[in-house]
């Protein structure tokens, strides 16, 4: 099986904010960005426009020498998913480890409009994590209790 990395500009613009985030480059992560982009994660709070998010990895990566690569990805209308790995140092163990997990990508034009990032992480396993924190599941459509 071959994986999908590159033949669309929309992986080609989360490769070039992969670039971004691995370097702490924020001129470079905020050019593939909308002004008021919006990331969600499942183990904090969003972090939402385009200065704050990239501010927000130039300061975090380095911290633990996270590292990412675009491992697979599919792309429909102005929707584009992908499989991740991280190359990353826990602080609690500083041996080097490979986290893996999953985004949704939204794109206004060839901007990342919003990113929904997925993954497991051992250090970070408690209930509350099992959702993206702040984002609004039931207004969205998504299944409630």
């Amino acid at each position: 099986m071959n994986l999908r990395q590159a033949g669309h500009p929309y992986i080609d613009q989360i490769k070039r904010y992969y670039d971004g985030c691995n370097t702490a480059d924020v001129d470079l992560m905020m050019s593939t960005f909308t002004d008021d982009v919006a990331h969600y994660f499942v183990d904090h709070s969003k972090v939402q426009g385009a200065s704050g998010l990239a501010n927000y990895w130039a300061k975090v990566a380095p911290k633990t020498q996270a590292n990412w690569q675009l491992d697979h990805a599919i792309v429909q209308d102005d929707e584009a998913v992908i499989e991740w790995s991280m190359k990353w140092q826990p602080i609690v163990t500083e041996t080097p480890e490979i986290l893996r997990g999953s985004e949704w990508y939204v794109f206004v034009g060839d901007k990342i409009a919003e990113i929904r990032s997925y993954h497991n992480n051992y250090y970070l396993a408690q209930p509350k994590n099992r959702d993206l924190w702040d984002f609004d599941y039931e207004a969205r459509g998504y299944r409630q209790l």
